[in-house]
């Protein structure tokens, strides 16, 4: 009897067991299974040339301003004052300053004015005199 019943065991075992009736769904929400998502292998690319950046040191700054307050400044407190383009940030606008004047700046701030208009305040560092650099730019 136990021989009969540790083969019929060992039957079952190797078939497998089968349950079959409906499944109990615990969740109200059905969530689709993930399925097998291939990688891209385009024929052609989209673009025909990879896109240039638009804000280089020449498209950064506009112009200096030549007003009689940043003309104080340029006097009083070593700062040079520029009008750039509204997108670019401190950082590009400090790059941009480096790059084409040969100047260090401490530091840089903008405004926004009311005209639409970015405005950025460089402040020169203390090797380098605002006067000799608006004169070489042409400020003055």
């Amino acid at each position: 009897m136990s021989k009969e019943k540790a083969s019929k065991v060992a039957k079952a075992l190797k078939k497998g067991i089968s349950k079959k009736g409906t499944r109990i769904h615990t969740k109200t929400h059905f969530y689709r299974t993930k399925t097998l998502s291939l990688e891209r292998k385009p024929e052609y690319s989209r673009k025909s040339l990879p896109r240039k950046n638009a804000l280089d040191k020449y498209s950064v700054i506009k112009f200096p301003l030549t007003t009689e307050s940043s003309m104080k400044l340029i006097e009083d407190s070593n700062t040079l004052v520029f009008i750039v383009d509204i997108k670019s940030n401190k950082r590009q606008i400090k790059a941009a300053v480096k790059d084409l004047y040969n100047i260090e700046c401490e530091k840089v701030n903008t405004l926004i004015t009311a005209r639409g208009l970015k405005k950025s305040y460089v402040r020169l560092s203390k090797d380098f005199d605002a006067l000799d650099v608006a004169n070489r730019v042409g400020v003055i």
